[in-house]
């Protein structure tokens, strides 16, 4: 029984990163010698355990053939017999498929170590065709390592993979999982890149995919093209630091401008009802989370009231905290402001500048919430009068906010 140390860990250690997680491959064992030994089981498709004292992964080397479309579509063969090359040969990426074993030798039968000093991301085999996920690691790791290109021969395959349907029978939980860890790697921006050149963007997520090449106005939007600044935009967030659903709301804020009728360009008055929808299809085909399709609705819908902020009344600030549900719900409009602040500074010239609104609209929340509206609702009947009692107060509240600032 031999023990290797493979995959991300060995990558990121040879990469100079800190490592997070290790993975082990073990050659030349069974099952029941691994519980002997008590490790305990943890796979469901195949042979996985968790050390006793480390509870770090060790799983049975093992050889894959595909039997049907998918993800899923694969049968495992995990034997004593099975070789670490063999093991390794299944493997997405060259980087990732290299072993350390426990003397410290590496085990690089496919050069991925050759690759690394030259910043490619390259297919082990020509088996990478046969799961259609690989084409999703390979733009996150594109996003990750900003760095890498995407090899030739290895973008050829992606294409294929995607011409012959393969990406179709990707399921919505994988796909999400991939692309939410993308959108938290540096450059996000970059995955959507190696996405659109090979075709697969255009099939997981066309209402993105059609935003480029759709125009804009150059006075607000000097990048002109709406899907260079959707990517802008994301970069951004990215650059500041920004949680999932901010990340998930910029790549969605837009949407609607794909669907402006070509006529009416570079104006696409209305794009934020269209969004609306659209980003209720995507949120629902690839099962986002709640609380990233409810942030990417508000931004979607208010992002165009917030950035005319800076020169609104107090009744009109009001009125869109009570839309975006301010009041009752501080920090998801927290988020919502750093949102609308990447897409302000998701422009050529912007990225360095104080969005003016954003800091407007976090002074009148702050004023506004200060009302007590319980107070009010003692001193009032029904549930109009009331409601508009309370939003009375909260505009006089803002007034005296904004005279005084």
């Amino acid at each position: 029984m031999r023990i290797y140390t493979v995959g991300g860990a060995v990558r990121d250690e040879l990469l100079g990163l800190p490592v997070q997680d290790r993975d082990h491959v073990v050659v030349g064992a069974t099952p029941e010698d691994m519980v002997r030994l008590g490790y305990r089981p943890v796979g469901k498709d195949f042979p996985v355990f968790l050390h006793p004292k480390s509870h770090e992964e060790y799983a049975l080397a093992r050889t894959e053939r595909k039997t049907a479309r998918g993800y899923k579509g694969f049968q495992v063969h995990a034997v004593p017999e099975v070789t670490l090359e063999e093991d390794l040969a299944r493997r997405d990426l060259t980087i990732n498929a290299i072993a350390k074993s426990e003397a410290g030798d590496y085990i690089d039968p496919y050069h991925g170590r050759r690759d690394i000093k030259a910043r490619v991301l390259r297919h082990v085999s020509p088996a990478f065709v046969e799961d259609p996920v690989r084409i999703l690691r390979v733009a996150r790791f594109a996003a990750r390592f900003t760095d890498f290109t995407v090899a030739e021969e290895t973008n050829a395959l992606m294409r294929e993979m995607v011409a012959n349907g393969e990406v179709d029978a990707l399921v919505p939980e994988r796909v999400w999982q991939e692309l939410s860890r993308g959108l938290m790697e540096a450059r996000p921006s970059r995955m959507f890149e190696v996405l659109r050149d090979c075709g697969a963007l255009a099939r997981i997520l066309p209402e993105v995919d059609r935003l480029f090449g759709v125009p804009q106005n150059p006075k607000n939007h000097p990048e002109i093209d709406t899907g260079v600044h959707v990517m802008l935009v994301i970069d951004r967030a990215a650059i500041e630091g920004r949680a999932l659903p901010v990340r998930f709301a910029t790549l969605t804020h837009d949407l609607g401008k794909g669907a402006t009728p070509p006529e009416q360009w570079p104006h696409h008055g209305g794009h934020e009802e269209r969004s609306v929808g659209l980003v209720l299809d995507v949120a629902k085909r690839i099962k986002a989370p709640n609380d990233c399709r409810e942030l990417a609705l508000l931004v979607a819908r208010w992002h165009g009231e917030a950035h005319n902020a800076a020169e609104a009344g107090a009744d009109t600030l009001v009125m869109l905290l009570t839309n975006v549900d301010a009041f009752r719900q501080p920090e998801r409009f927290e988020l919502f402001l750093q949102a609308c602040e990447a897409d302000y500074r998701g422009r050529p010239g912007y990225e360095d500048k104080s969005m003016a609104s954003a800091d407007r609209l976090r002074a009148a929340h702050a004023a506004a919430a200060s009302v007590d509206a319980g107070a009010i609702a003692r001193q009032h009947q029904g549930g109009e009068a009331i409601k508009q009692a309370v939003f009375e107060a909260r505009v006089a509240a803002v007034m005296q906010r904004l005279k005084s600032s």
